[in-house]
């Protein structure tokens, strides 16, 4: 359980981190929310994000592996930025305001999450 508290954080810092670096490519909340309301939302999208991360990414990695062997990795991209995309379907039907504007920023996010997650799991000794 302690694991996921400090993977569900860390997520949530590492997408905060951002949405705030590609703008209005990305969003989290709506434009007139609260601190608060920002937080909760940022807090909900992690939550989705790492619940997908953790039981819907090792099946379809797992599922892809010769895909990502043969492109040495970087089908693994793809995948991060498709489940990116799914966690942004998963939180418009709870009605949690997550948008990226297509599949090219998704993959971008995807990237500047995985540095995100890296450096603030670096600090915070996640063992992930």
């Amino acid at each position: 359980m302690e694991r996921f508290l400090s993977t569900w954080l860390v997520s949530a810092v590492a997408l905060a981190f951002a949405a705030l670096i590609l703008g209005d490519h990305m969003t989290i909340g709506a434009d007139d929310a609260t601190a608060v309301q920002q937080i909760v939302a940022v807090l909900l999208v992690a939550l989705v994000f790492t619940i997908i991360n953790s039981f819907v990414g090792p099946v379809v990695k797992l599922l892809s592996l010769p895909f990502i062997i043969i492109t040495l990795g970087l089908a693994l991209l793809i995948i991060n930025a498709l489940l990116l995309l799914l966690t942004e379907q998963i939180t418009d039907a709870f009605d949690v305001a997550f948008t990226i504007d297509g599949f090219g920023w998704a993959i971008v996010a995807s990237v500047l999450i995985s540095l995100g997650q890296t450096v603030v799991g670096a600090f915070v000794g996640s063992n992930r």
